[in-house]
């Protein structure tokens, strides 16, 4: 088809709208990671505003990565999405296996039961009352098990798991493989697609671990950085509630502003770093199972 005078100016029209909204939408995230690379003289000297520094610095960087409160909640928030994204990718794929083979007894009530959880929350205080009982306050595995599955999770991969021919299961039981061998050995291998893709969900949501640690966490060595980056952005002198600011000698006080926007990016960096990898399983791995045929 040919364009006319009228389709090339609301094609123009409409890139330049889109290319405003992307330069509204990235200026932030320019904005702090120049001021993170910015020297505490210049950032002080130019009144907080600098669009480009003239001398690029890891001070701040160095100083947060040699200080004990954020080292221990890096490895905390490391932890969680490696150890908690492990066992959640356990035990939703061993739910949603189990819910997806028809044999198993009792199945419509169990599906029941996940889909009464994803409609209905039961608020703060039950899980709080629930994680106290069970002698988890102050402890990292506060944050893991009361979330190490989701009923939204399970029912799409049991959609996934739906579509895996039911023929595979038969060869795998001829050939003398048990339910956990045929689970392991073959739905596993052809689920990664699916894995990756809730991986990097549970990862996500693990990284960013925020609010549990408020209720369950009170020990400020096991807050993962999430917690700390919030206290820093909140607190308007030092960092990390204090614990920052006093391991901090007279002579290398540095801009507040500066080490909470090194604090962003290193708590954005990871997650930046590896969807690149998952991304060509992630499309795929979404629509496993959502289309039948």
């Amino acid at each position: 088809m040919k364009e006319n005078s009228a389709d090339r100016l609301f094609n123009g029209f409409n890139l330049t709208i889109l290319a405003m909204i992307s330069l509204v939408t990235l200026f932030p995230l320019y904005y702090v990671f120049v001021v993170s690379f910015t020297t505490p003289f210049e950032y002080i000297s130019k009144q907080g505003f600098v669009l480009f520094p003239q001398e690029w610095t890891l001070k701040s960087y160095r100083y947060l990565l040699s200080t004990s409160s954020f080292k221990d909640a890096t490895l905390v928030s490391v932890f969680l999405a490696t150890v908690g994204t492990a066992l959640s990718l356990i035990v939703t794929s061993a739910l949603a296996y189990g819910l997806s083979r028809r044999r198993l007894q009792g199945r419509k009530i169990f599906l029941m039961l996940i889909l009464i959880t994803i409609l209905f929350s039961p608020g703060i205080i039950p899980p709080y009352l629930l994680v106290r009982d069970l002698g988890l306050i102050n402890s990292i595995w506060s944050l893991i098990l009361p979330v190490l599955s989701s009923g939204w999770y399970v029912i799409l991969m049991k959609s996934f798991f739906d579509s895996i021919p039911v023929e595979l299961e038969e060869a795998g039981m001829i050939d003398g493989c048990n339910d956990a061998g045929i689970f392991f050995r073959i739905i596993l291998p052809l689920s990664l697609p699916a894995l990756a893709a809730f991986g990097l969900f549970y990862a996500v949501a693990y990284w960013n671990t925020f609010f549990s640690a408020v209720l369950y966490i009170n020990d400020h060595t096991k807050w993962p950085l999430q917690l700390v980056l919030r206290n820093m952005l909140i607190e308007s002198s030092t960092a990390m509630g204090g614990a920052v600011a006093s391991e901090m000698s007279s002579e290398e006080q540095m801009p507040a502003q500066t080490l909470k926007m090194a604090a962003v990016v290193i708590a954005t960096l990871p997650i930046v770093i590896v969807y690149p990898f998952l991304q060509k399983h992630f499309d795929k791995g979404v629509m496993l199972g959502s289309v039948k045929g």
